[in-house]
């Protein structure tokens, strides 16, 4: 596939656009806002790299904040002792290896069964982290004071969003992300088709945990302290679920539509109503299942495809195809 092609250079430079318009945010913006532009960012990199592997797979993964964690306490236990581009690539390799650990030892589990192992891996590795503080350390939870502004954190995101929607743009364009989409319909035709259906899902898998990991790096130094309940708090991986979901988890900006409103009606749930807030996600997950099983991009689609299919079979547009052909 060629990257010259007018349809992969179009939207990249309309992309890098607005993104270099949205770097110049710390100029204008005091810190509350800035801080609710590092929130809006971090979720749009973890609910859309979450949808890159469930989305076209239709895997629903549980294990977000596994990997988040893995790069938030990575930065807890290196960020003093290395450089911050090192302790990045630690934490990359690290969220790496246990995805595919993990990817090569469950990515065989479908259904409501993967849904249960990812919810239990995040409990596992909170606890086996938490016995590790407790009984080699001795001390729980750690102190993290790294030279590093609100306004970095927030570019580094927005740096990360950056490639990773390039990467999904150029994935989609992909015989893998060809494939993915056959998995994601049937898997028994897609091992008659010849591809390696495993390895194929691993891939995607590490690919998203490592985007995932590196947004939980980043996002570490805004932290002053950190143990394994809050690296590891399981909220994390639901409220991205929802937040893809409302969107619309098959297309590439779909989870956007839904880390916008959301970050915002959740910043509002924490303030006012911080002791009934698990109940009020389920309402809001409840809602979204039931009202918008396709999000908003496949509400929309849903209420287009009626119209394109009328103006296709119009009089005047069936005329002017037979003088086409004529």
């Amino acid at each position: 596939m060629s990257i010259l092609k007018p349809d992969f250079i179009k939207p990249v430079a309309i992309g890098a656009v607005i993104f270099a318009a949205l770097a110049f945010l710390p100029s204008f913006a005091d810190s509350y806002y800035m801080s609710l532009a590092i929130s809006v960012v971090s979720f749009a990199v973890l609910a859309t790299a979450w949808s890159m592997f469930s989305g076209p797979t239709r895997y629903i993964s549980l294990a977000t904040v596994v990997f988040f964690g893995i790069g938030a306490y990575t930065v807890a236990v290196l960020g003093e002792i290395m450089a911050f581009p090192l302790v990045l690539v630690c934490a990359g390799l690290a969220g790496t290896v246990v995805a595919l650990l993990v990817g090569f030892s469950t990515l065989r589990l479908a259904g409501v069964y993967f849904v249960i192992f990812t919810f239990g891996l995040t409990e596992l590795v909170r606890q086996v982290v938490s016995w590790y503080e407790v009984n080699v350390t001795r001390e729980m939870g750690r102190y993290v004071f790294l030279d590093i502004t609100q306004n970095d954190i927030y570019w580094q995101l927005l740096a990360l969003f950056a490639v990773l929607l390039l990467t999904g743009f150029v994935l989609g364009r992909s015989r893998l992300g060809f494939a993915l989409r056959i998995i994601g319909e049937d898997e028994t035709v897609a091992k008659h088709c010849g591809i390696d259906v495993t390895r194929v899902k691993v891939a995607l898998f590490v690919l998203s945990a490592l985007f995932m990991t590196l947004t939980g790096a980043i996002i570490a130094p805004r932290w002053t302290y950190i143990d394994p309940v809050i690296a590891f708090n399981p909220m994390l991986s639901f409220q991205v679920v929802i937040m893809a979901l409302l969107g619309g988890p098959r297309r590439l900006l779909g989870p956007l539509l839904g880390v916008i409103p959301l970050t915002l009606l959740f910043e509002v749930l924490t303030a006012s109503f911080p002791n009934h807030f698990s109940i009020l996600l389920g309402c809001v997950f409840m809602v979204i299942v039931y009202l918008l099983p396709g999000g908003v991009v496949g509400l929309y689609e849903k209420y287009r495809a009626p119209k394109k299919r009328t103006l296709s079979s119009s009089p005047e547009t069936t005329r002017k195809s037979e003088e086409k052909t004529a």
